[in-house]
């Protein structure tokens, strides 16, 4: 919708005269600028080649930590001991934690 902006503004006294029929008006087409919602459930039927791994089973071997190895105390990952920046309070923290 195109807007004048050289067109004179309305004052209070003439927002007050304006009719009810002329408000009502406004507030449709207020409500016509709305973004549009698209309701239909076209994702709800679209599926990715390959992407069904309902029926599918992981197996991880987790090793644990090993003696060269620390958990940062602020990120809370594991890393190898030469990514050692420093310990605070008798905790350690990673060269990136510590930047």
């Amino acid at each position: 919708m195109a807007t004048d902006y050289d067109a004179p503004r309305k004052t209070d006294d003439d927002i007050e005269h304006d009719s009810i029929e002329e408000l009502k008006s406004r507030r449709v087409d207020k409500n016509a600028a709305s973004v549009d919602v698209d309701e239909s459930e076209q994702a709800e039927g679209f599926e990715l080649p390959g992407a069904d791994l309902s029926g599918e089973e992981f197996t991880v071997t987790v090793i644990p930590r090993q003696a060269d190895e620390f958990t940062c105390s602020r990120c809370f990952l594991l890393h190898h001991r030469s990514q050692l920046a420093k310990e605070v309070g008798g905790l350690p923290v990673c060269s990136e934690c510590a930047a």
